[in-house]
C-alpha cells in the first residue's frame, strides 16, 4: 500500500445518529442529511438538505461510509449490551492525495463516546470497522487510522 506524500483534497462529515432525526454533514456545511429508519429498520440517508457547492467525492465517499460506520457502531453496542451516549458521533475525513503521478485515497475514523470506558470505546470503534461494509471494501487498500474517544 502507497503512501500518499501531498494531500490535494480532505473530504469531512460528521454523523450524529442513525436514529430517526439523526444528522450527517460536512465540517463545511455542504453536505448535510436526515438520518431515517426505512425498509428493513436500517438508518438510510433520507435526503439532502442544504447542498451549497458541489460536494467533492471525497466527502460523498465519507458521508456514506460515516452512516454505514455509525450504523455499525449501533450494532456492535447492542452485541456488546452497551448504551451509547446520546451524544455519540463519528467523523470521518477522507483524504485524495499523490505520491508522485499516481493518486491514492487514506482515511481516518473517530468514533465519539462521551463518558464511556476507553477500552469498551475501542471495542466498539474496531469492532464496528470489522463488520462495516465500507471499511470492509477498503481494508487492504487504503490507509484508515481508526481511534475512538471518550472525552
Amino acid at each position: 500500500m502507497s503512501k500518499i506524500q501531498k494531500v490535494l483534497s480532505t473530504g469531512k462529515t460528521h454523523t450524529t445518529s442513525t436514529e430517526p432525526g439523526g444528522i450527517l454533514h460536512s465540517h463545511d456545511a455542504n453536505l448535510n442529511f436526515n438520518m431515517t429508519s426505512v425498509g428493513n429498520g436500517a438508518a438510510q440517508p433520507l435526503a439532502v438538505t442544504a447542498v451549497t457547492l458541489h460536494p467533492t467525492a471525497e466527502k460523498m465517499f465519507a458521508g456514506a461510509w460515516s452512516a454505514c460506520y455509525i450504523a455499525a457502531v449501533n450494532l456492535v453496542a447492542k452485541e456488546q449490551k452497551v448504551t451509547l451516549p446520546p451524544d455519540t458521533a463519528v467523523d470521518i475525513e477522507v483524504d485524495m492525495g499523490n505520491t508522485g503521478n499516481d493518486l491514492f485515497l487514506q482515511a481516518r475514523i473517530k468514533l465519539i463516546v462521551p463518558g464511556i470506558d476507553q477500552k469498551v470505546a475501542d471495542a466498539l470503534a474496531h469492532g464496528a470497522d470489522q463488520i462495516c461494509p465500507y471499511s470492509k471494501a477498503t481494508r487492504g487498500n487504503i490507509d484508515v487510522l481508526v481511534q475512538a474517544v471518550t472525552a
